[in-house]
């Protein structure tokens, strides 16, 4: 087993999952005891992973409008051989969000056990062509 190259197919369907508003691929990825945090107006905001998966499900995609797809991976960082925190930044829509993916390796491969983000600003929508 390739731990790097899982965790990293863990990280692109959780991309996958942001840019087409595929739940059932959140589902896939986040742990469901999971939640989502941000402080982004000074209160710390917590969305638990259910309440995200409604959001989600009834946005329209970024992949829906023909949106091109921008997002990165900036670190990985290994807390043990089973447990990383990944810091990505992706578009979707005209939002430029940076989050902090807290994963760990159980029974179900690589799950997003928390989800620290931040809106980083906005953005002009690129398209593809």
């Amino acid at each position: 087993m390739n731990q790097h190259q899982d965790l990293l197919d863990a990280v692109s369907i959780y991309l996958d999952a942001i840019y087409y508003c595929d739940v059932e691929k959140l589902d896939k990825v986040f742990h469901p005891a999971s939640s989502l945090f941000d402080a982004d107006e000074g209160k710390i905001f917590v969305d638990p992973i259910a309440s995200f998966r409604a959001d989600v499900a009834s946005r329209p995609s970024p992949a829906s409008i023909n949106q091109k797809r921008k997002d990165e991976i900036i670190t990985i960082d290994w807390l043990s051989p089973i447990s990383a925190t990944v810091k990505l930044r992706l578009h979707a829509h005209d939002n430029v969000f940076a989050d902090h993916l807290a994963l760990v390796l159980g029974e179900n491969g690589w799950q997003i056990v928390s989800k620290v983000w931040r809106l980083e600003g906005k953005t002009e929508i690129e398209y593809n062509e």
